[in-house]
C-alpha cells in the first residue's frame, strides 16, 4: 500500500466515571495501549459530530475515560451542519470528524467541496438512518414506495426530497430507494439539503414531502406527528456503513501517534457499546442531554434496540438495527464499501468519468493504521478488504466490476 499522509471530553467525563466504578481503571491507566503507538504528538484532540445517535462512540470514548487511557483527551464538538464539519476539518477548526462516509469520498474528488486528500480511518456504525414521509402523504393515501411513484409520475405538483449533503450516505440511500420505484431523483423530483436537526422543522412546515436523515431524528418525526417511516436504511442495503472516523491525510501524516491513539479509543467505545443492552441504555441516557443530542432518552432507546414503530400501527423487532462493532466486522475499512459510494456518485452524476475505484478506495481507506491500532487492542480483523452485500433490488455488489455496476443501473443520471 503506497505511503501516504495524514488526528483527535467534557466536563460530564469525571462524573460519569463516578458512576461506573467499572470503568474508573480507564481513566487512571494512561497510555497503557498507546504506549505500542509512541507518544501523541497531541493531548488534545477536537472531534466534530452532529446530533446524531451515532455519535455515541465518540462521546463515550470521552466520557468514558477511552481516551486518557490511550493518552489523550478528545474534545466532542457539536457542529451546525455536514457542511460546516467539512469546513472546519479542511480549516482546523476540528482536527477530526465522526463524519459521513459519503462526505469524506465527496472530498477527496472535490464535490461536494474543496478537493483535498482524505483519510478514512474507521466505520463507526452500520444501519440505523431512515427514510420517512410526511403525515401529509399518508392523509392522501401515499405509504407505500408504488404509491409515491404513482403520483409522482402523475406530475400533478412537484415532490421535494431532502438529504443532509450532497454527497452524503442520507443521498445516496434516497436516491436509491426512489430508483428503485423507478423515480429519477435528479429529474423526477425536487433534491434538498437539509441539517439533520432541522428536518422535522421543515416537514413540519411543508419545506418538503420526505427525507433520509440518521436517527432519533425520524422517530422525533413520528412522535411529533409529522411524518412515519417509509423504510429504513438498512432495508435498503442490510449492514451498510454509515459515519466513519475520519480526518485529512495531512492531519495524519503529521500526527501519526495521535492518529492512532483516537482510533484505539474511539474502537474501544464501539466495543463497549455492543456489549450489553444495559451499556447502550446508558450510551442512550448520555448523548440525549443537551450538550449532545438534546433529545429524549425514549426517543433514542427503543431504535437502538431494534424496537421499530412506523407511525402508521406497525411494530417490529429489526434485523439489522444500528451495530458499532460486531467483533470488528463494523470498524473495518472495507475497500468495497468505499467503492460503492464510488459508484453511486458515478451513476448520478456527481462525477461525470470513471474514477480508478480501487486506487481511489486505497488511498482513502487507512487500512494499515486501522489493522495496527485493531492488533494492540485485541479486535480481530478481516483477511480481505472487499466483502459482498445484496441490496433491496436483488443485485451483489462486491467490489469486483465497479465500472459495470455503476453503469448498469436503469434509472440514472449518467452524463458519458
Amino acid at each position: 500500500m503506497p505511503a501516504r499522509r495524514t488526528l483527535i471530553k467534557t466536563g460530564a467525563a469525571a462524573a460519569m466515571a463516578g458512576m461506573l466504578p467499572t470503568l474508573q481503571p480507564l481513566a487512571t491507566a494512561a497510555g497503557t495501549v498507546s504506549a505500542g503507538f509512541g507518544k501523541p504528538e497531541l493531548e488534545e484532540v477536537k472531534i466534530g459530530f452532529i446530533p446524531l445517535t451515532d455519535c455515541a462512540p465518540v462521546v463515550m470514548a470521552s466520557v468514558l475515560g477511552f481516551d486518557k487511557k490511550h493518552g489523550i483527551k478528545i474534545t466532542p464538538s457539536k457542529q451546525a451542519s455536514w457542511a460546516a464539519v467539512r469546513d472546519n476539518l479542511l480549516t482546523g477548526g476540528i482536527h477530526m470528524a465522526d463524519v459521513l462516509y459519503g462526505l469524506i469520498y465527496g472530498v477527496q474528488l472535490g464535490v461536494g467541496g474543496p478537493k483535498s486528500d482524505m483519510a478514512l480511518l474507521m466505520t463507526i456504525n452500520r444501519n440505523g438512518q431512515g427514510i420517512t414521509l410526511s403525515d401529509t402523504l399518508a392523509k392522501a393515501g401515499i405509504t407505500t414506495g408504488p404509491e409515491l411513484a404513482k403520483a409522482v409520475q402523475a406530475r400533478h405538483r412537484t415532490y421535494t426530497f431532502a438529504q443532509t449533503f450532497p454527497t452524503s450516505t442520507h443521498a445516496m440511500w434516497l436516491y436509491y430507494w426512489l430508483a428503485s420505484f423507478g423515480i429519477n431523483p435528479m429529474s423526477d423530483a425536487k433534491e434538498i439539503t437539509v441539517p439533520p436537526p432541522q428536518m422535522v422543522a421543515n416537514m413540519r412546515v411543508g419545506a418538503m414531502d420526505g427525507c433520509c436523515v440518521g436517527e432519533p431524528w425520524n422517530a422525533v418525526a413520528i412522535a411529533q406527528k409529522v411524518g412515519f417511516s417509509a423504510a429504513t436504511s438498512q432495508d435498503v442495503w442490510p449492514d451498510h456503513p454509515e459515519k466513519v472516523l475520519g480526518t485529512t491525510a495531512a492531519f495524519v501524516q503529521k500526527y501519526p501517534n495521535t492518529t492512532k491513539a483516537v482510533m484505539a479509543a474511539v474502537l474501544e467505545a464501539c466495543r463497549w457499546i455492543d456489549a450489553s443492552d444495559a451499556n447502550r441504555t446508558r450510551m442512550a441516557e448520555t448523548i440525549a442531554a443537551p450538550g449532545y443530542v438534546n433529545t429524549k432518552v425514549e426517543t433514542i432507546l427503543p431504535r437502538i434496540q431494534g424496537h421499530y414503530t412506523n407511525g402508521l400501527g406497525k411494530s417490529w423487532q429489526d434485523k439489522h438495527p444500528m451495530t458499532f462493532h460486531a467483533d470488528g466486522q463494523v470498524n473495518f475499512p472495507w475497500l468495497s464499501d468505499g467503492m460503492w459510494f464510488l459508484t453511486q456518485f458515478r451513476r448520478w452524476g456527481l462525477i461525470k468519468t470513471d474514477p480508478d475505484y480501487l486506487a481511489v478506495a486505497r488511498a482513502v481507506n487507512r487500512i494499515d493504521l486501522y489493522s495496527e491500532v485493531a492488533a494492540l487492542v485485541g479486535v480481530p480483523v478481516p483477511g480481505q478488504a472487499m466483502r459482498a452485500s445484496r441490496l433491496m433490488d436483488g443485485v451483489v455488489w462486491d467490489g469486483r466490476d465497479p465500472k459495470a455496476y455503476a453503469h448498469g443501473f436503469k434509472v440514472n443520471d449518467l452524463s458519458s
